[in-house]
């Protein structure tokens, strides 16, 4: 079983840029897709990007396209989420998550998650 550890979230002001790491233990990552989820208080967690095994399908979602960017490097067995020009709206907690295969929609299903880190973005 993976078991992923979020890091790099923080508190910056509007404009600024973060990168989220998301390290990833047991099984080697290249078995896994992985993708990057939000969730503020008293809202549903929803999905902001995702990627395949080997980075060749992304997806972000609309509202974050052009500003945020999903990668991986499995060779450290490692995925990020770079994110820049960040607005308060942006405020949340970031959790990795996981599953297992390299098929499948990039918005399926994930059931692997992390603990998550907070994002905080003041105006």
């Amino acid at each position: 079983q993976v078991q992923l550890v979020e890091s790099g979230g923080g508190s910056v002001q509007a404009g600024g840029s973060l990168r989220l790491s998301c390290a990833a233990s047991g099984l080697p990552l290249s078995f896994y897709g992985m993708a990057w989820f939000r969730q503020a208080p008293g809202q549903e967690r929803e999905l902001v990007a995702a990627i395949n095994w080997s980075s060749t399908r992304t997806y972000v979602a609309d509202s974050r396209k052009g500003r945020f960017t999903i990668s991986r490097d499995n060779g450290k067995n490692t995925v990020y989420l770079q994110m820049n020009n960040l607005e308060p709206e942006d405020t949340a907690v970031y959790t990795c998550a996981a599953r297992y295969g390299r098929q499948g929609a990039l918005t399926g299903s994930y059931d692997k998650w992390g603990q998550g880190t907070q994002v905080t973005v003041s105006s």
